[in-house]
Order: structure tokens, then sequence, then C-alpha cells
């Protein structure tokens, strides 16, 4: 029988040298073919913290494409497949192009430029004779006028020469060139220079204009809204029926430059005291502040009660109408207008 004996320590030493000594080798070998050594735990736990966080990050789709920075890149593209389907090209609508304005500027609804030459805005023959007459022309039209309305009297009925309207005929003549004396001013010495550079860029308004106007359909007044049944009860307007509380607002946002606080007022007097209808006012108030400042924008609401629809026709003592122009940034940009309108408190309420 053959003898298996076990083998020395020197025979184990041997081996274990060699054991040793090919695992070394087979480590150098791995170097040389130019892969790395087996990662230690601390980098397994690290890389696997890295995948972890990258996970959540994107969904994992940085591991369905590979991780990496590859992997982060093709996730940016899929992100954006995700929230776009995919199509056809040729099923893309088309894109209807803008069409660029004749003018080069924005065209807002009311482009109606009202100063001409010598600012006297919307002038007529009348108009200039009026502005340019002499005295003695003046005392003609004032007999003319007076005359005018004593015919008045004795077609509705009245005799002229009783003395309780003896002097109407002078007195309505004098009120009359009164209520209408807008059209022998000029815008420009209305302003009269009063435009300063201040570098001032934020909304500016004038609330509560208080505003007395002719209907030129019935030439009779209307000047105002309708006051509130809180302001009827309690204030000083308590004893006035409603429809006499005048109300126009006035608001722009500069170009650096401001004008006059009072020649805000100032303007809209001025077109008031004309023949009116109260769409054309509120226009020619916007657009003669637009013309004169070059402000970013222009705003002005108006509210009134029209008499001619109060004391005759359709006689609603309680109807009020408001007219709106907004120019510049107003009309182009709904937060202005919001803004405007909130500060007047009739966002979300009246307008």
């Amino acid at each position: 029988m053959a003898n298996f004996s076990e083998p020395s320590r020197r025979d184990h030493g041997s081996a274990l040298s060699i054991t040793s000594g090919s695992s070394s080798l087979s480590d150098a070998d791995d170097c040389d073919n130019g892969r790395q050594p087996q990662t230690t735990d601390r980098d397994e736990r690290r890389a696997h913290k890295k995948k972890k966080s990258r996970r959540a990050r994107d969904g994992g789709i940085s591991e369905l494409n590979g991780g990496g920075s590859e992997g982060r890149s093709e996730s940016r593209k899929r992100k954006h497949s995700l929230s776009k389907a995919a199509r056809d090209p040729r099923d893309e609508p088309e894109r209807k192009k803008k069409k660029k304005s004749k003018s080069g500027g924005t065209e807002t609804r009311s482009p109606s430029p009202v100063i001409d030459f010598d600012g006297l805005s919307r002038p007529s023959r009348g108009t200039r004779e009026r502005l340019e007459e002499t005295e003695e022309q003046a005392a003609t039209r004032f007999a003319k006028l007076s005359g005018a309305v004593r015919t008045i009297l004795e077609c509705v009925g009245e005799d002229p020469d009783r003395e309780g309207v003896l002097g109407t005929p002078d007195r309505y003549a004098r009120a009359m060139l009164f209520f209408t004396k807008g059209y022998q001013q000029n815008v420009r010495d209305i302003v009269n220079g009063a435009i300063f550079h201040e570098g001032h860029n934020e909304m500016v308004i004038v609330k509560d204009i208080e505003i007395f106007s002719l209907c030129e359909h019935h030439m009779v007044p209307f000047n105002g809204k309708p006051v509130s049944l809180r302001n009827y009860q309690s204030s000083r307007f308590s004893r006035l029926a409603p429809g006499t509380k005048q109300q126009m607002h006035i608001g722009y946002i500069p170009n650096n430059n401001v004008i006059g606080i009072s020649k805000l007022p100032r303007i809209a007097e001025m077109f008031a005291r004309r023949l009116q209808v109260q769409e054309r006012l509120t226009r020619e108030v916007a657009n003669a502040i637009m013309e004169v400042l070059k402000p970013q924008g222009v705003a002005v609401v108006m509210e009134s009660s029209h008499l001619c629809m109060v004391m005759r026709g359709v006689q609603k003592t309680t109807a009020s109408t408001i007219t709106s122009c907004v120019l510049g940034c107003f009309e182009r940009k709904e937060k202005t207008r919001t803004e405007f309108l909130s500060l007047l408190g009739l966002h979300g309420s009246r307008l």
C-alpha cells in the first residue's frame, strides 16, 4: 500500500509563500492590464450613497441610461420629453406670424392725436373765431346769444318782459359763455412749462376730480356719479340728491419727467368746459396728457350721472355711466391696470 504522509512544516511554509507570491503577482498583472484593485467596503458605501442621491434627484433615469455625467445629461433631455409628447413634426399646427404695425409703435384703442400746432384740441371754425375775436366782436356775440335766449323764453310760453325773467337772457348768456370757456383755452398755456425732470418712474394718481360739463345732444349737465348710501346718509352729501358727486381719476407713470400736480385737473377742466360726450371727454384728457408729458402710460376713469337721462327721457335717477381710457403701459400690462384700479378702490367691485 502507498504511504501518504502529511507535509512537513517546511513544505507548508513554502506553499504559503508560493500562494502569496502568486497573489501579488496577479495584482501586478492586474495593474499592468489597467485594472484597479478591488474597492474596499468604504468605497462601496460611498458609491452606494451617490447612487441613492442621484436616484432621488432624477427618479432613476440616470441608472437606466448608464449613470455618470452622460446619464445626467441624457436625463435632462428625457425630462423635456416627459412634459411634451413626441409628435410628428407634420402634425404641428403652423404658427401665425405677427404682423408688424406700419407706424412702428404700439397701436392703442384710442389712437387720436388731439393737440394741434397751438394746443387748441379739436378746433372748429367757431373755436378759432372765439379765440381771436376783438372786444367789439365779443360784444356782438354776447348780444346775439342774449337775444337767442329771449327768443327761447318767448317760444316756451313765457313773457320775457316779466320782472322775474327780465334779466334772464343776459344772465344765461354769461353763464353759457362760462360753461363753454374751454373753447378759448390752450393746453400749452395751461401747462405753462410745469414739467420737471425728477427721475421718478412710479405711478402718480389724482383722484376725485370734480367735473361739470354739458351734454352736446341736449345741452344739459352731466356731472358725476351717484353717492353711495353710506356716504349719502352720514356725510356732507346728506342734503343732496344722489347723482351729485363728480368723479374723474387720472393716473400716469412718468418717464423720468413729472407734471405739476394741479395741471391734471386743469387739463380735465379745459376739456369739460365744452359741449361734450363723456366718452370723448375721457379720451381727450388721456390723449392730451400723453401728448404733452410723454409718459410711459396714462389712465383716466370717469363716472358720472347724466341729467339728459335723469330729468327727461328714460328718467333713471340712480343710473351712472363709467368710461375709461388707458394708453401706453396701462393698456399693454394687466398688472399695471389692476394696480391703478386697486388704488382707486374700483378693482373687483365696479370695474
